[in-house]
């Protein structure tokens, strides 16, 4: 017997369409591990069952879970993108009520962002859940894991959770989530070596294509890691920061809750020593903020450039925009095998980036920034954001024309969407605007996706320009040369390749 399960749900097919088969990346599931890491820390019995991974339908995960003889099964929704949490909860939800009809007497629980967004609602309708956790559930879990018993009167005494006891929902006392200081102790790690695999380690993870430079044989073995948790900004559409939630608010606002965490750049440079033996060289920094604090970022990359000698390591980073102007500290990134910065770019109107909160970077010259990037030898993927609140038809071609014009090898463009835990769920709700109905409608590849509309345009105009856009910027001869160019003719065949899956919608 085992003290907890922790399972990485799928729904691939929905979230993604006929971009699951083979184009979506497949990523570790990076709480699962850091969660199993701490609790074997504390003497707890862990496992970790990925169904993304593995490819396991409803009756092969449940034959994997009777095998485990688990005490707890643990649900963590996150999902690939930091605000999928909610798309997630289709496969989980539906796994745990499959488990339920099998009758499965195993406590059920779900961690992630949507259960830490809308607690007391998750709960009302998903009878299957037995407790959920309301922030990243370190502490929570722990003491959970101590009693003799996982049994309802018992859960009375653990903080941080909600739980259901009968016909009643009962919050209890919020938990803290783990504190600077004991990042390194509390939260020691990854449990690498619970991942499953075909023949070698993280042979069954996919990295983003272009992170592989569009090449199919470059895109695994493939990890990711974080070397910080949260974010100090409050953009509206995000809610990263839940994951610090410290309240029992039945709807969670990620804003109340921006902070950074930080683990000591000694510690971090272990966990990539462990990737490096491994054999896995193309690796995501999850980070949201990875260039924002020197303090941290800059001795992790000295070290990491001590490791890269044949710059044989192939990494990805988030940065804000305006925090990458320096000369040499682009020279010690891409020194440390950091090839790709996906930067935030959003909106090519200043006045809308303001007004979602982005940050005071209204002065900054987008060009010449993304342009001094790839002076450096660094690629960029180049994120945005369709139908933000003020955005019109001309001001989405304004923010396309940029594009273009950057011309960056990654291109990345959703509809804005009322994510719960975001402040665009909170002014939906205010405002009275059509939210998805299900978690599949959140995602913004899925067949019923649902986007905001803006006052000029509405949801189904401006997830046809996202759709339309997106062909149109990867059939672009300016880029496709490019690609060629610099990746080969393998590299532009996937591109024709990944401009032929169409994706269906409901709106139009």
């Amino acid at each position: 017997m085992i003290d907890v399960l922790f399972v990485n749900p799928s729904n691939a097919i929905n979230i993604y369409q006929g971009l699951s088969n083979k184009i979506s990346a497949i990523e570790p599931p990076t709480w699962s591990l850091l969660l199993s890491q701490s609790c074997r820390s504390k003497g707890f019995k862990v496992d970790i069952l990925d169904c993304l991974a593995e490819n396991l339908d409803d009756d092969e995960a449940l034959s994997r879970i009777k095998e485990k003889k688990a005490r707890l099964i643990c649900f963590v929704v996150y999902g690939q993108n930091v605000n999928a949490g909610t798309t997630s909860m289709s496969g989980a939800t539906r796994l745990a009520n499959f488990l339920k009809e099998k009758k499965i007497d195993i406590p059920i629980a779900f961690i992630g962002s949507h259960v830490q967004a809308l607690p007391k609602q998750t709960m009302k309708n998903e009878k299957s859940i037995d407790m959920v956790f309301q922030n990243e559930g370190v502490y929570s879990l722990w003491n959970l894991l101590n009693l003799e018993e996982i049994i309802i009167k018992e859960l009375y005494q653990i903080n941080g959770i909600a739980f259901r006891d009968k016909d009643k929902i009962i919050f209890n006392k919020p938990e803290k989530v783990v504190p600077q200081e004991r990042m390194d102790v509390d939260l020691p790690g990854y449990a690498w070596d619970l991942l499953p695999y075909k023949e070698k380690p993280f042979d069954l993870y996919r990295s983003p294509m272009w992170h592989a430079e569009y090449k199919s044989d470059k895109r695994t073995p493939y990890a990711a890691l974080q070397t910080s948790l949260g974010c100090q900004f409050t953009c509206d559409f995000c809610m990263i920061n839940l994951i610090n939630k410290s309240d029992n608010d039945e709807i969670g606002i990620a804003t109340k809750h921006n902070k950074m965490r930080f683990w000591s750049t000694d510690f971090i440079i272990k966990e990539f020593d462990k990737l490096i033996k491994y054999g896995v060289k193309t690796i995501r920094i999850i980070d949201e903020m990875f260039l924002l604090n020197r303090k941290y970022y800059l001795p992790l990359c000295k070290l990491l450039s001590e490791r890269n000698k044949n710059d044989d390591l192939n990494m990805w980073a988030y940065s804000r925009i305006d925090t990458v102007r320096d000369k040499e500290t682009l020279k010690i990134i891409r020194k440390a095998g950091i090839k790709f910065l996906a930067l935030g770019i959003e909106n090519a109107n200043k006045n809308i980036r303001l007004e979602i909160s982005k940050g005071k970077f209204e002065n900054v010259d987008i060009e010449e920034i993304v342009e001094h990037i790839h002076q450096n030898d660094i690629d960029v993927m180049a994120n945005y954001i369709y139908g933000l609140p003020g955005d019109t038809r001309e001001t989405i071609e304004e923010t396309f024309k940029l594009s273009v014009k950057l011309n960056t090898v990654g291109w990345n463009t959703y509809p804005a969407m009322a994510l719960p835990g975001t402040q665009l769920y909170q002014m939906a709700i205010k405002n009275n605007i059509k939210l998805p109905k299900d978690y599949e409608s959140f995602s913004f590849h899925s067949y019923n996706t649902q986007p905001l509309p803006t006052e000029k345009l509405t949801a189904g105009e401006i997830l046809k320009l996202r759709d339309e856009k997106f062909i149109e910027y990867h059939s672009n001869p300016k880029f496709l040369q490019k690609i060629k160019e610099k990746y080969g003719e393998a590299a532009y065949q996937n591109v024709m390749e990944i401009n032929k899956v169409k994706l269906k919608r409901a709106l139009y």
